[in-house]
Parts: C-alpha cells; sequence; structure tokens
C-alpha cells in the first residue's frame, strides 16, 4: 500500500536527522501486532531540540463514501496507525504551495473539514486538559473554526465560493445535504454558553494565543461567519427555512 510505503519512508528520514515520537498522553506507546487497528497510537514527532509542536501523519480518503479508518503502520520501534478522517479530503482540496515545494492546506478548507466533522457537539472529550480543564472534542474542532476566521477576517468574505467548489468536487453526490447541515454545528456552539466557553479556551490557549481577543469578539467573528459564510453555501445547497 502507498500510505503505508510512504509513511514508513517518512518516519525512518525523519527518526534519523533526530525527530522524536511524542509518548505523551494515552496512546503516546506504540501498540504490538496483537493491538486491535483502532487502539494503534498515531505517529507522531517532535523536531530536534524541541517539544512546542509536533507533526502527525494522516492519510486521505480515497473515495467520498470512505469512513474513519486506521491503517496499521510497523515500525522497528512497534506497532503504529495512519489514521484517515472522512473529511480530511476538504483540508486537502486546493492546497497552497510553498517555496519550499511543500503544499499547506488552506484555512478555509481546514474550517470547512472542522465544521463538517462535528453536525453535533457530542459528549467525548479530549485526552489532554487545556488550562487545567476537560474539553469536548467538538468544541475544540469548532473553536479552531473560529480561530481561523478570526486570523483570516480579510478573507472570509470570500470563504463561502471556495467552500462551495470544495465540498461539490470531494462529495459530487452528496454535497447537498453535507452542506445544509454544515452549520448546524457552529450554531449549538454559538447558542451555549459553557460550550463557547470551552471553544474560547482552547482558542486563547492555541492559535489565538498571542492575539488579544474576548469571548464576546470570538462570537461576534463566528456570527459573521454563519452570515456571511454558511447561510450562503445552505443556500446554493438548496435550502428552505
Amino acid at each position: 500500500m502507498i500510505a503505508v510505503d510512504a509513511g514508513v519512508a517518512i518516519v525512518d528520514r525523519l527518526i534519523g536527522i533526530g525527530w522524536r515520537p511524542r509518548e505523551e498522553g494515552n496512546f503516546g506507546l506504540p501498540g504490538t501486532p496483537k493491538t486491535p487497528d483502532h487502539k494503534l497510537p498515531a505517529v507522531r514527532l517532535y523536531p530536534p531540540n524541541t517539544t512546542a509542536w509536533f507533526i502527525e501523519l494522516l492519510t486521505v480518503p480515497r473515495s467520498e463514501d470512505e469512513g474513519n479508518s486506521w491503517t496499521r503502520l510497523e515500525l522497528p520501534s512497534g506497532h503504529y496507525g495512519l489514521p484517515c478522517f472522512r473529511y480530511l479530503s476538504i483540508a486537502a482540496h486546493d492546497p497552497i504551495k510553498t517555496a519550499l515545494g511543500l503544499y499547506c492546506a488552506r484555512p478555509e478548507m481546514m474550517a470547512l473539514a472542522n465544521l463538517l466533522e462535528h453536525p453535533v457537539i457530542g459528549t467525548q472529550t479530549m485526552n489532554s486538559l487545556f488550562a487545567g480543564r476537560s474539553i469536548k472534542r467538538g468544541n475544540k474542532d469548532l473553536g479552531r473554526v473560529l480561530a481561523l476566521a478570526r486570523l483570516s477576517e480579510n478573507e472570509i468574505e470570500n470563504w463561502h465560493e471556495a467552500w462551495h467548489r470544495a465540498i461539490k468536487t470531494c462529495f459530487p453526490t452528496n454535497w447537498r445535504n453535507l452542506a445544509v447541515h454544515a452549520g448546524d454545528g457552529l450554531r449549538a456552539l454559538l447558542d451555549s454558553r459553557e460550550d463557547m466557553m470551552e471553544a474560547f479556551i482552547t482558542c486563547i490557549t492555541g492559535l489565538l494565543a498571542y492575539r488579544a481577543v474576548t469571548q464576546d469578539q470570538l462570537r461576534i467573528t463566528g456570527l459573521r461567519l454563519v452570515q456571511e459564510v454558511i447561510e450562503p453555501l445552505e443556500q446554493a445547497a438548496g435550502r428552505m427555512d
């Protein structure tokens, strides 16, 4: 399998130049041949001489029907998993090519992928604490949507057309259903004081750590996103309220 061969090659190369596995958390240590695929830890690597950030290896779905899955990756240090999440095809859509030849996801595509992943706010919480507090995974990911919108304030008026193209390209047979529900989770977040607080905490300890922003300002960003991007997308999909 191409993804497995590429994953092994990437990990071997990075470890060979000093990158180190991230071993914190419930899934830090490698698995064994007996570990079920869905219980395998993802490959997370720190760069040399710092633990301020890390990379995680993922794969993109091969079709619009492929759901979340884990592919076993056998390394000399043990067994890991290559996660594949359904909406990563959106995040990988029309990437930006950097001067180094690397391709980076567009902020608007990362935002849309996170929105589609959470049409409702579930009860599952993150393994790690944020500011000493347990946070729902949905609130963390929807908070990321707000942070990306906040950081892209001068561009979000153009997000609607980009979202429309991406969702039709990646999900040609089901795009209308996805589009009309894309904003459901965010609306639920904005309507809940407790969920909004959790999202705000993840933002000010993460992407917006160096930006002076209040919870009210972040909520206004969310309302603007709904009005200027989500509602036009719903209208394009034929939503009738």
